[in-house]
């Protein structure tokens, strides 16, 4: 079977991966100063790019230990059977990440599965124990690492519908420019609020009962519909 007029792209921390595994990194060698620098992304002043590169600044690890780190951390029971789907379908998937690159490709690497596209920043290591960040798919004007609404700009010249999977605040631009979304977390109640045709997933498993009716155009999106200002009712389209 085959599908070539949807392409996915997909988010990994909090999607793929269980955890965030930046937040992971700096919760364990993180030295002082990273929580201001997330602070100050949380209230909008700074984006991530800035955000991230300050905070793997302050990392102090050396390779093994970051090694033995990842090596600890999982993905979505379900990741590994729906990845196999796609490829059955022969539909086209694209990590698209504002994590670090180096982390997506060993944790899935562990879990026996090293064939996606991933774009996503770069960890360098550049002395025993410290770090530092690049972002070669950073797009001027765009305050992620990892423009994620140039990927699906990218995506959508191939031709056909792009199905976006994520979860988080990276996540809600690309979200307004794709056909579908399959949603976790944060990115639920964004969908919600802005109209975006989407289904809820807590997990791959889900994903993968879904995926089928929607290459078939039979799958329902859910939308919020604003009745009135203090009454919001969520219907099918």
């Amino acid at each position: 079977m085959s599908s070539p007029d949807w392409n996915i792209l997909c988010d990994f921390d909090g999607t793929i991966a269980v955890e965030d595994v930046i937040d992971s990194l700096l919760d364990r060698f993180g030295r002082p100063g990273w929580e201001i620098l997330e602070r100050d992304w949380r209230a909008g002043v700074i984006g991530s790019a800035v955000c991230m590169a300050g905070q793997v600044a302050l990392l102090d690890m050396s390779r093994a230990e970051l090694d033995r780190h990842l090596d600890g951390l999982h993905i979505d029971h379900g990741f590994a059977a729906f990845v196999k789907l796609t490829i059955d379908y022969g539909i086209p998937m694209e990590i698209v990440s504002d994590g670090l690159d180096q982390a997506i490709h060993a944790i899935l690497a562990s879990h026996g599965i090293d064939s996606l596209p991933t774009v996503a920043n770069h960890l360098n290591q550049v002395d025993t124990r410290a770090w530092n960040l690049t972002s070669p798919y950073s797009v001027a004007g765009c305050r992620s690492g990892t423009c994620k609404c140039a990927r699906v700009d990218i995506a959508k010249a191939r031709g056909g519908k792009t199905l976006l999977i994520g979860d988080g605040a990276s996540d809600f631009c690309a979200a307004d420019r794709v056909d579908f979304v399959f949603a976790k977390n944060r990115l639920i109640e964004h969908c919600r609020a802005a109209g975006i045709p989407y289904v809820p997933i807590a997990s791959f498993d889900e994903a993968i009962e879904l995926l089928p009716s929607l290459i078939d155009g039979t799958l329902l999106p859910q939308t919020v519909m604003p009745m009135t200002a203090t009454n919001v009712q969520e219907i099918p389209v």
